[in-house]
């Protein structure tokens, strides 16, 4: 299957057209595609890695949040690590589904793993304002809204004024679609716009929007269905989930709307997307989109009339797996209400892209459904939080790592939804990774800027990695061949490749050349041209502050 992989992906870029240099200057490169890629030869392919599972870092146990608390983001704010939610309980009684009120909440965390819910004193619930509620649906109608699925964001554009220093959409009602709302602190909101501003759409999945830092625009996505109709009218939604853009340079007017795209062929049926300017290479927008998947072959719509119930002769003719999953009782209940609710399945994927409209979707799944247990293995499990976060390492000594938050434990009866942290090497969603046989890869030509090569990659104890700096013919330039490389041995993010015990590469930036990186028994993460020998090395667990992407 990897070889299979692996051919397919260099069938993959050998028709990409021209080979006009890529002028890549100081920025970090990752493999989460296939663009830099001019070669891959022996046993080397590119690997999707998988996000490691931490604690469960809160649970959703308030009396206004509840099992079915959903939409989180996530993003660091200072010295101060920020969550937004949308709480809510659903029960099944008597063969019904009842949604409890939703309430827009807050959460914060020093760490990022140790979280706490401030009494914030806004809204009353319950004839009592001690609660983290930040706004409840009675505001969001007087702006003539829902809350939705809103994705707070800091406004990194320099022109944004004190009072919308954070920015997020609530989903407008008349017309369906994007209503802008402005926060200087996040906590107190006042709309943008008296209508929404973004109206060709379904938005019933969580709407997002964020600064572009490199292109300096707004991007937006939302979602959206390849047919039907969808609008504050008519609800008859045809065709698959799918995820739409467009762009802004005030977020009012929105322009080059358009569907995003795949170099993967098939449908998939996607909810959410939480797609962010990677920090570290923020030229890369990463995406973090949930899989839905029915293993019953239920319709993906749930039918307004009733006629997809699923009952016990129905239920007898699922999958033996399916019957054997966690929860199975309480997977008939739902499956009573809308043979989906039980049938369906969710996981989060990973996808990449340069220009925000074509993706590199990676079709493995990136965030498994994981070992069974109770809450797990359903329809609401793995929704991952938008955004990706740096937190310390509990290792002492070992760099920052990335976390990423998901959540688990939907539709449980007595328990409130959790949300568990998972952690990920940084820059380590995709390697190239060599077998113990070894494997190249050879980059197509590139310019740089820069004095030095540095690496993210690990290698087995008997592992290594060598790098040759050659010609567009491939001949190496003098000095910069394979043998003159040392070879290259640890587990760091932050090497410098050496040639005859030299580093320095001031002589050959700003030419065309091509990367030929040789690997045994070893993982490549990413590569980076450094103006200085000792630029910006990755914090180790104290400063988990600092954005190198720069």
């Amino acid at each position: 299957m990897r070889i299979l992989l692996v051919l397919l992906l260099v069938g993959y870029v050998a028709t990409v057209h021209g080979n006009e240099p890529v002028d890549i200057g100081t920025r970090r490169e990752l493999f989460t595609d296939s663009k830099l890629v001019q070669q891959i030869d022996g046993q080397l392919e590119l690997r999707l890695h998988h996000p490691t599972p931490r604690e469960i870092v809160m649970l959703h146990d308030e009396a206004w949040e509840g099992n079915n608390t959903t939409y989180h983001c996530v993003f660091k704010d200072g010295d101060l690590y920020r969550m937004f939610y949308v709480g809510r309980h659903s029960t099944l009684r008597k063969g019904q589904l009842n949604i409890g009120p939703s309430s827009f909440c807050y959460a914060e965390s020093d760490d990022g793993i140790h979280w706490r819910k401030p009494h914030l004193g806004l809204c009353e619930f319950q004839g009592s304002r001690d609660n983290n509620i930040v706004m409840e649906p009675a505001t969001a109608a007087r702006y003539g809204a829902r809350l939705g699925a809103p994705a707070v964001f800091k406004d990194e554009n320099p022109r944004a004024k004190p009072d919308a220093r954070y920015k997020m959409f609530l989903s407008g009602t008349n017309p369906l679609g994007m209503l802008p709302m402005k926060s200087p602190d996040g906590i107190h909101w006042s709309p943008m716009s008296d209508k929404p501003v973004v109206t060709d759409g379904a938005f019933d999945s969580m709407n997002l929007a964020f600064w572009d830092v490199q292109r300096h625009i707004y991007r937006a996505y939302w979602r959206c269905y390849s047919g039907g109709t969808t609008n504050a009218k008519e609800w008859k939604p045809l065709g698959v989930r799918a995820i739409r853009t467009a762009t802004s340079t005030d977020l009012l007017n929105w322009k080059s709307q358009a569907d995003l795209s795949y170099q993967s062929p098939g449908t998939t049926e996607l909810y959410e997307n939480g797609i962010h300017p990677y920090h570290r290479a923020p030229h890369l927008l990463i995406g973090l989109p949930v899989r839905y998947v029915d293993r019953a072959g239920a319709p993906s719509v749930s039918a307004s009339d009733g006629s997809d119930r699923a009952g016990p002769e129905r239920i007898r003719k699922w999958p033996d797996s399916l019957r054997a999953l966690p929860d199975f009782e309480l997977r008939c209940k739902r499956a009573a209400l809308s043979e989906r609710y039980g049938s369906a399945l969710t996981e989060g994927l990973f996808m990449s892209s340069r220009d925000g409209v074509k993706f590199h979707r990676w079709d493995e799944g990136f965030l498994r459904p994981g070992i069974e247990r109770p809450g797990t293995w359903n329809y609401g499990q793995q929704f991952v939080a938008w955004s990706s976060v740096e937190t310390a390492s509990p290792l002492d000594g070992a760099p920052n790592e990335l976390s990423l938050y998901a959540t688990e434990g939907t539709w449980l009866d007595k328990k409130g939804k959790a949300v568990r942290r998972y952690t990920l090497r940084l820059d380590g969603f995709v390697s190239a990774h060599a077998s113990a046989k070894g494997g190249e890869l050879l980059t197509k030509p590139v310019v740089f800027s820069g004095q030095r090569l540095s690496l993210n990659f690990a290698t087995s104890a008997a592992g290594s990695i060598r790098v040759a700096i050659e010609h567009s013919n491939g001949t190496p330039f003098v000095g910069f061949s394979l043998e003159d490389c040392s070879p290259i041995f640890g587990n760091t993010l932050d090497r410098s490749v050496t040639w005859n015990n030299q580093q320095k590469l001031s002589q050959l930036a700003g030419k065309p050349v091509r990367l030929r990186f040789v690997l045994t028994d070893a993982d490549l993460y990413s590569f980076r041209f450094c103006q200085t020998s000792n630029a910006d090395r990755p914090a180790k667990n104290h400063d988990h502050t600092r954005d190198d992407s720069k």
